[in-house]
């Protein structure tokens, strides 16, 4: 299969990356990272990732921003996207070949050519490996700015390598990426400094947030209350991982209202709560995915599935 993506990527001369709605460092690590690395190897392709730009994320890179017309016989690549709902700029079918590279559960196999891997911590892992199938078969090379993207993205999906999807190759894989002169301060920092008013948030959720005895725990951040903190939407990302420290909880959830709906953030430590996000508009991995509410009624529910899914869970 490395090979089928090798040489179709040999056929074309423009590429076009494409990623999820709603990025993450994987999905820009990734997609980054194919992106500089089809460019350290092929100079004269017209290579290009596109998407809306997160701020967030402006320590990685930013996307490119392309008409229409480029899409005419180019190359598509989607990379860590499940579904085509939730590909980031619906252009994706406008070109003339299409490529889906990702570790979620193949639940939409869309695409010409399709590399899923679920076993992967996460996609940037698997353009490592798709450049060392590549250094054997066509005798590639790597700078350090494809590294620097390629490790954010393994970082950002593993949680600094403390979820469990992180694996022995996972490790193996880091450590020849950390061979090249990138600063991994300025990863870290990026992904991890707050600003005190998401801090204070931060401190609100620990005060307010609700666990039952079954380990289900919760929070609402409703539009008002972002309001009252200076933070956005995007920024309450940072906050997923808040209540994994708290003893004796299970999976969790935070839900952020916008203007027309609520994301649902999903965590667990061991409860399986991907289904659940199926159910919800949503999907991902069985221990971390999202999904969406348009009602803090239907948001009940989701809270009543979860602490069911806690209860039954051994």
């Amino acid at each position: 299969m490395k090979r089928q993506i090798i040489d179709t990527i040999e056929q074309y001369d423009t590429i076009i990356i494409h990623r999820h709605v709603r990025p993450d460092p994987d999905a820009y690590g990734s997609q980054m990272g194919l992106k500089a690395l089809i460019q350290d190897n092929y100079p004269n392709k017209k290579v290009y990732a596109v998407g809306t730009h997160d701020e967030l994320l402006s320590y990685l890179d930013r996307p490119d921003n392309i008409p229409d017309e480029v899409y005419n016989g180019a190359l598509v690549i989607v990379t860590d996207t499940a579904n085509t709902e939730r590909i980031d700029d619906q252009r994706f079918s406008k070109g003339d070949f299409l490529i889906k590279i990702d570790h979620h559960p193949n639940d939409d196999a869309y695409g010409d050519l399709l590399w899923v891997d679920t076993a992967s911590s996460s996609c940037s892992e698997m353009i490592y490996e798709l450049y060392e199938e590549g250094r054997v078969y066509k005798n590639w090379k790597m700078t350090e700015q494809s590294a620097r993207f390629l490790f954010a993205g393994i970082v950002g999906d593993t949680g600094r390598f403390l979820f469990p999807s992180t694996t022995t190759r996972t490790f193996e894989i880091a450590g020849q990426l950390i061979q090249y002169s990138f600063d991994r301060n300025e990863i870290f920092n990026g992904m991890y400094e707050m600003e005190e008013n998401l801090l204070k948030l931060q401190g609100y959720v620990y005060q307010n947030f609700t666990m039952d005895e079954n380990g289900a725990a919760f929070i609402k951040l409703p539009k008002e209350l972002l309001k009252e903190f200076d933070v956005t939407v995007s920024e309450t990302s940072s906050l997923v991982g808040s209540l994994s420290n708290i003893k004796g909880v299970r999976a969790w959830a935070i839900f952020v209202e916008e203007e027309n709906e609520i994301r649902v953030r999903l965590r667990s430590k061991g409860p399986i709560i991907n289904e659940l996000a199926k159910k919800y508009h949503g999907g991902g991995h069985p221990l971390a995915s999202g999904a969406t509410a348009y009602s803090w009624e239907e948001v009940d529910q989701v809270i009543a599935d979860l602490k069911q899914l806690c209860k039954e869970y051994q």
